[in-house]
C-alpha cells in the first residue's frame, strides 16, 4: 500500500538512519529535531516496530474529534439546495441556517460544503498583469461591440459615429454609421446583427450608459429581484443572451484593434469616394468596405459549428424598443408622458383593470401597449382641468373704504341714523 510521508517525516527518517548507522548520537540527533530525548526514544521504538510508518502521526487517516456529523451537514445541503436560498452567499447561508434550524456552522465550513456541492464558486483570485485570450473555437459563442467617436468624414459633411459588432472567433464585421451613440442607434445595430446572424451566445461591450446603469433598482425591479437594468440589458435577458461588462477598453482588444484599421483603411476609403453623409457610407460600407474586410481580414475559426441560434419565436421589433409600464385604472385608461389614454372596448380583458400594460416606443417610431402578450388598442383621450368653485361677489369699496353703492335718501337706514343724530342733541 502507498504510503507518502510529509517532508517533516523525511527529514526524522534520514536522522534515525544517522543514528542506526553510528554517524550521530541520539542527544545530538534530538537537539536538531528540538525534542526531548525521552521523545526521541519513543520515535526509534516505532521505527524499530513499524519502520518508516511509525514516523507518521498517529491522528493520520482518522476522523478529527471535532468534525461536525454527518446527519448535521445532510441538514445543511438539503437547506441550502432550497429555491429561497440559491443567491445566497457563505456568510447569510450560516447564519440563516443557525436562526432557522439552529445549527451553527462557520462561515468558511459552509463556503467549503456549497462549494463541494455546486452551490458556489470560489473567486478568482486578482491578477496584476493582462494575458493573451485565445480566440473563442466556433463563430457565434461570443460578440463585441462598440462605438468610435471620430472625424470619419475629414470635416467634409455630418457629424458621425460608427457602431460595430465582430465576431471573436473570426473577426466576421457588422458596422453601420449613425448621427449619435445612443440607446436607439445601438439597438438598431444589434437588431440588424440578429437578422443576418441570429442570437449569439454572448455579448461584450463596454459599461457605457447604454449598457449599464449605476441607478438604483426600481420598487418592481426589487420585487422580481433583479438589479436595475437599462433597456439593452432587458433586450439581451429576453433573447437569452449572456451580457459581459469589459472593465477596461484593453478587455475589448478585438474590435478596438479592428477600429483602428477603419480609422485608417475606412477614413481612407471614404475620402476617396467622396462621401460626406451618413446614408452614402453605410451604402459604402455594404457595397465595397464590408466585403473586402470579409475577404483580408476574417479567419476560418477552430471549428466549424455555428454557435448562432435562430430569432424564431422572437419579436424583434418589441424586444428592441423602449419599454416602461403604466397602471390601468378603474375605468381602463393610462397616464404616460402628460397625457392620458383609453383602451378601446373591444381590447378589454378579465384582469385588465389595475393590471400593468407595457408601452413599447418602436424604433420607427410607432408606440404599442401590450398586456400579457395581446397589443391593446387605445386612443387619447383630452384631460380635463377640474372646475374651480365660485366665490361669492364681494360689494365693491371705493378708494376711501366706503361702499360704492350709497343708499337712496329715502332709505331707512338714513332714516334711522337722522333720528339718532336727533336724540343726541341737548
Amino acid at each position: 500500500m502507498e504510503f507518502r510521508m510529509s517532508a517533516k517525516e523525511v527529514d526524522r527518517l534520514t536522522l534515525v538512519r544517522e543514528i542506526e548507522q553510528g554517524r550521530i548520537s541520539r542527544g545530538e540527533a534530538a537537539g536538531l529535531l528540538k525534542i526531548s530525548k525521552r521523545q526521541l526514544r519513543r520515535i526509534l521504538r516505532r521505527y524499530e516496530q513499524e519502520g518508516p510508518r511509525g514516523l507518521a502521526h498517529r491522528s493520520r487517516d482518522r476522523p478529527s474529534n471535532r468534525r461536525i456529523a454527518a446527519e448535521i451537514r445532510a441538514v445543511a445541503v438539503a437547506f441550502m439546495k432550497e429555491e429561497d436560498f440559491d443567491d445566497y452567499g457563505p456568510t447569510l447561508l450560516s447564519e440563516t441556517l443557525e436562526d432557522e434550524k439552529g445549527i451553527r456552522v462557520s462561515r468558511e465550513t459552509m463556503r467549503q460544503w456549497m462549494t463541494a456541492e455546486g452551490e458556489w464558486k470560489p473567486r478568482k483570485a486578482k491578477v496584476h498583469h493582462r494575458q493573451w485570450r485565445e480566440r473563442k473555437a466556433c463563430c457565434g459563442t461570443m460578440v463585441q461591440m462598440d462605438t468610435s467617436i471620430h472625424d470619419w468624414f475629414e470635416g467634409r459633411g455630418e457629424e458621425a459615429v460608427l457602431i460595430a459588432i465582430i465576431d471573436d472567433a473570426s473577426s466576421d464585421l457588422l458596422c453601420r454609421f449613425h448621427a449619435t451613440d445612443s440607446t436607439a442607434t445601438n439597438m438598431s445595430v444589434l437588431r440588424e446583427y440578429l437578422r443576418k446572424h441570429g442570437r449569439p451566445r454572448s455579448f461584450y461591450a463596454d459599461k457605457a450608459s447604454h449598457f449599464m446603469t449605476s441607478r438604483a433598482p426600481t420598487a418592481e425591479e426589487q420585487r422580481a429581484g433583479k438589479e436595475a437594468q437599462t433597456q439593452i440589458q432587458r433586450a439581451l435577458e429576453e433573447l437569452d443572451i449572456e451580457h459581459i461588462p469589459a472593465h477596461s477598453p484593453q478587455a475589448k482588444g478585438r474590435v478596438e484593434r479592428c477600429f483602428r484599421t477603419l480609422q485608417d483603411r475606412l477614413v481612407k476609403g471614404l475620402r476617396r469616394a467622396k462621401i460626406a453623409t451618413i446614408k452614402e457610407a453605410n451604402a459604402y460600407l455594404d457595397e465595397v468596405f464590408l466585403p473586402l474586410w470579409k475577404r483580408r481580414f476574417t479567419q476560418e475559426p477552430r471549428e466549424a459549428a455555428d454557435a448562432h441560434r435562430s430569432c424564431k419565436g422572437h419579436n424583434l421589433d418589441a424586444i428592441f424598443s423602449h419599454q416602461e409600464t403604466r397602471q390601468v385604472t378603474d375605468d381602463y385608461t393610462f397616464a404616460y408622458r402628460g397625457k392620458r389614454y383609453q383602451i378601446d372596448k373591444r381590447s378589454i380583458r378579465a384582469g385588465l383593470r389595475r393590471s400593468k400594460v407595457i408601452i413599447e416606443e418602436r424604433l420607427d417610431g410607432c408606440r404599442k401597449v401590450r398586456w400579457r402578450g395581446h397589443y391593446l388598442r387605445y386612443r387619447e383621450i383630452p384631460t380635463q382641468q377640474p372646475s374651480k368653485p365660485k366665490s361669492s361677489a364681494k360689494p365693491r369699496k371705493t378708494q376711501s373704504g366706503s361702499h360704492a353703492n350709497k343708499p337712496a335718501q329715502d332709505h331707512p337706514w338714513r332714516q334711522g341714523c337722522t333720528l339718532m343724530r336727533a336724540e343726541t342733541k341737548p
